[in-house]
């Protein structure tokens, strides 16, 4: 097929270690009817296809799971800021079909800014304790999206948490940032969430309707597909 595929990880740990992969390929290598497509071929939680041909300080990209087009999610686009700087173009903004997404970058962590009614849809679990969350099976999840979270110290704003999507093609996310900013404006606090096997995600409520989330990204590899 000759599409080159660049990966990343996103939301990692301080180590570099976990994070959610994240496949980024120039929309121009693919038609948009054949998008989902390749996201299913290639199983990531999502791949985002961005349109290199017309970067400016705003870029346009499409975010899709193996089931479906999203308006919005939090690791692609978190992936995407980093990816776009580290290549030497970076950008101030990404144009999503929920909206713009203002990217920035400070203290080693590509942060993104959204609305929470841009995620999608989720059912939240509120458990008892983070110990409840780590014991949860995946596959008694059968569908719909569910995101099953604790505090691990609810006075330091930590949680931990999980999501299981299998409505969007998901058996489970390592790292969920549209569902992070879901939770921030539940709470309406800022939040350290450890999350999957321990990715970690950094929020701020605004207050104004707005969270920004933010992380670590790492690249992990190149391949044509």
């Amino acid at each position: 097929m000759g599409v080159e595929v660049n990966v990343v990880r996103v939301f990692t740990d301080p180590t570099g270690e976990f994070g959610n992969i994240l496949g980024i390929i120039d929309a121009a290598a693919v038609p948009e009817d054949q998008r989902l497509s390749v996201a299913k071929h290639l199983g990531y939680s999502e791949t985002v296809f961005v349109e290199l041909a017309a970067l400016g300080s705003t870029v346009r990209a499409q975010i899709f799971t193996p089931a479906t087009e999203l308006a919005f999610a939090g690791h692609p686009t978190v992936g995407l800021g980093w990816w776009l700087s580290e290549r030497g173009t970076p950008v101030e903004s990404l144009e999503v079909p929920a909206g713009l997404v203002a990217v920035t970058r400070t203290n080693g962590l590509t942060k993104v800014r959204a609305r929470a009614e841009w995620a999608a849809e989720a059912t939240f679990l509120d458990l008892p304790t983070a110990d409840d969350v780590v014991a949860l099976d995946p596959d008694s999840f059968t569908d719909g999206h569910h995101y099953a979270w604790a505090w691990s110290d609810e006075s330091a704003g930590a949680i931990r948490s999980r999501m299981f999507a299998p409505n969007l093609g998901i058996r489970e996310d390592e790292a969920t940032g549209a569902d992070a900013v879901r939770i921030t404006s539940r709470l309406q606090r800022d939040l350290v969430i450890t999350q999957g096997r321990g990715s970690q995600i950094f929020t701020t409520y605004n207050g104004d309707g707005w969270v920004t989330i933010g992380g670590r990204t790492v690249p992990e590899r190149t391949f044509t597909l």
